[in-house]
Formats: structure tokens, sequence, C-alpha cells
């Protein structure tokens, strides 16, 4: 009589593993989101878009062809990034620079987070939420090729004589009207036409950062910016979000560390023209 046949002990332990696996554990990708631990991230997986506020008018960190709609910038592809690792598309919102922060803190919101030349600063973090910096950045100018051994110093542009253009609403008005007070103040609603108006003589120089300016130079030899490697401040750009919102706030500082470690924020400079400038032009 044959002998009723029992399975070993280890193969019952080996497919009891299998099915934890299986069905008891989940991908970084589809990690489960409970509403009561990721109330940001279950809300975004359950949508199927991030929803990213950006002005698209700050080359090279944000840009939105007006004729095509698209998107595209070094901190475009940050925010495509940052919305792979959720499993999701991104998908931008167009905000401005003067209804920015009202944007950010809107309820209901008018979308997940700001990116885009958004410079960490106390005065945010006291009512909104930033991330780590990922970009170094800093004030400086633009203005005429022919004016660049005019300006030599926030003093030489800070007379009466000297017209200065900027955008409304952000940090680089902010700047103006606090270290500019004798120069001849002239805001424009259009960023990204500034460039074109000082060339044009319109004004003498433009306020602007580190990373927007040498983008024009490089475009338009009517430009220079002489003051590149003496900025008047030093600052990081981050993103920007509303409070409350810690679990999204952790995703995207590990994102942005994951970035920094690997290599791929130093790419996407290279590949938006964001590497070390030494002088005007160059």
């Amino acid at each position: 009589m044959r002998k009723p046949y029992h399975q070993p002990l280890h193969v019952f332990w080996m497919l009891a593993c299998l099915l934890l696996l299986a069905f008891g554990c989940a991908s970084p990708r589809t990690r489960p989101s409970s509403a009561a631990g990721h109330p940001a991230i279950s809300r975004i997986e359950t949508r199927g878009r991030l929803l990213v506020g950006s002005t698209g008018d700050y080359r090279p960190l944000t840009w939105r062809d007006p004729g095509t709609g698209r998107w595209e910038g070094f901190c475009i592809e940050v925010a495509e990034r940052i919305a792979a690792e959720l499993g999701v598309r991104a998908e931008f919102v167009r905000t401005s620079w003067p209804t920015l922060s009202a944007d950010v803190q809107a309820d209901p919101p008018a979308f997940d987070f700001a990116i885009g030349g958004i410079t960490v600063t106390d005065a945010r973090r006291k009512t909104m939420a930033m991330s780590s910096g990922y970009l170094a950045n800093g004030k400086t100018i633009l203005c005429r090729a022919g004016d660049a051994g005019r300006f030599r110093s926030l003093a030489d542009i800070d007379r009466p004589d000297v017209r200065v253009m900027v955008n409304p609403g952000g940090l680089n008005e902010v700047f103006a009207r606090g270290n500019l007070p004798h120069a001849e103040l002239c805001v424009h609603p259009r960023n990204e036409e500034i460039p074109a108006l000082v060339a044009e003589g319109w004004a003498d120089a433009m306020v602007t950062e580190i990373v927007e300016a040498p983008w024009y130079v490089r475009r338009d030899p009517r430009l220079a910016a002489p003051l590149l490697g003496e900025p008047f401040t030093h600052g990081e750009i981050g993103v920007l979000m509303r409070k409350g919102q810690d679990d999204l706030m952790a995703l995207v500082n590990d994102v942005l560390a994951k970035m920094a470690a690997d290599g791929t924020l130093a790419a996407l400079k290279a590949k938006h023209g964001l590497l070390p400038i030494t002088s005007a032009g160059e």
C-alpha cells in the first residue's frame, strides 16, 4: 500500500512567503497612500495628475510657448521627475508673480505646488512651505552691451538718470524698490519682454537673476550682464506649496536629494545652460 504523500514543511513556508510578497507588499510607485497618513499624495494619485503652478516667463527655468502651449525649462523637468516618482503625469497651470502667493494658498487649491525660479525666503516660509534649495541664485542686472562699463556697482545703477525696469509682484520688484530709491523705476507686466526693451533703449537696466541673465546675453549680442560674478544677493531656488502637505514636501525633498546625488541635477543644468558663468556673455 502506497503511503500518503506529505509536502515538506519548507514548501509551505515558501508558498506563504510568495503570497505575502504578492498581496501584502507594494512597490514604491504603487505604495498605499491612506488619507490619514498621506493625504496630499493620496489626492494626487487619485486624480492621476500632479498639478504644478508656474509663471512660464522665466527662461531657462520655466517657459510656456505662447503658440503651442508647450512647457519647457530646467524647473519644468524637475517637476516632471517628481510626478514620475508619484506614478502620475505633470500638468502645468499658469500663474503669475503678482498672484503667486494667493494661488499657492487658494482654497480650493489652484495646484499642488509651484516651481520655476522661486527663491527660498524667510518671508515665504512664514505663510507657505518651501523645499530644500536645488539651484543657487542671486540678483544682478541686464543692460545694453555698450553700457557694460557704465554699471560696475549697485551705486552706479542707483542714480536719477538710470531707468530700471522690473516685472511686477516678485522679488525683482521688491529688490529694486528697496535698494534703488534714486533710480527711475519702470514696471513692465511681461518679464520675458523686458530684455528686448532694454536692448531697444526703453530702459537702461533690468533687475534679474544670475540664472536668467546669461540666457538672454547668449542670444542677444545687444545685451550684457557686467555684474554676474558679483551678485547683489545670494539665495537658492526651491519648490513652493501650501502648509500642511508634509507628506508631499517629504517626497519632493527626497526626489531633489536623489537628483543631486545621482547627477541628474547636474545634467539638467548643463542641458539648460546653467553651468557656472565667469564673465558676461560667456
